[in-house]
């Protein structure tokens, strides 16, 4: 199993960064891209038309998400662990974004993802 390290800072304040990961309304609009699920710790979620499900596992507004997460075509019982850390930075929000335990040949396709579909599409959420 592989890791992927990200730090990202984006100009919105920590708490937008926040409802954009968990609201998946506000995800889907700013993803372009079906999302569903609950903003509750324990809820399941899925994104990207579900080609990505998982589960909440900690919340903590405008500070922290934590996610069991996994894409469709891995394999049955396959679950990843996603983790953004939400710390202010200037009016702005630095994010420590660590991925682990997911297919070591996916981290290529995985950081590129990342910064397409997560990173890209939140600078707009200014």
């Amino acid at each position: 199993m592989s890791n992927i390290h990200q730090e990202i800072t984006l100009s919105a304040a920590p708490a937008r960064i926040y409802q954009a990961l968990v609201d998946s309304k506000r995800f889907g609009e700013l993803t372009g891209a079906p999302a569903s699920g609950a903003a509750a710790e324990g809820a399941s979620f899925s994104a990207f038309g579900g080609h990505i499900t998982g589960r909440h596992v900690e919340l903590v507004p405008g500070e922290r998400v934590v996610q069991a997460w996994r894409a469709k075509t891995w394999p049955e019982g396959c679950y990843s662990i996603v983790r953004f850390e939400l710390q202010p930075s200037g009016k702005g929000t630095k994010i420590v974004f660590d991925h682990d335990g997911f297919p070591a040949d996916m981290t290529e396709h995985l950081a590129e993802g990342w910064q397409a579909n997560y990173w890209d599409k939140l600078s707009s959420e200014v």
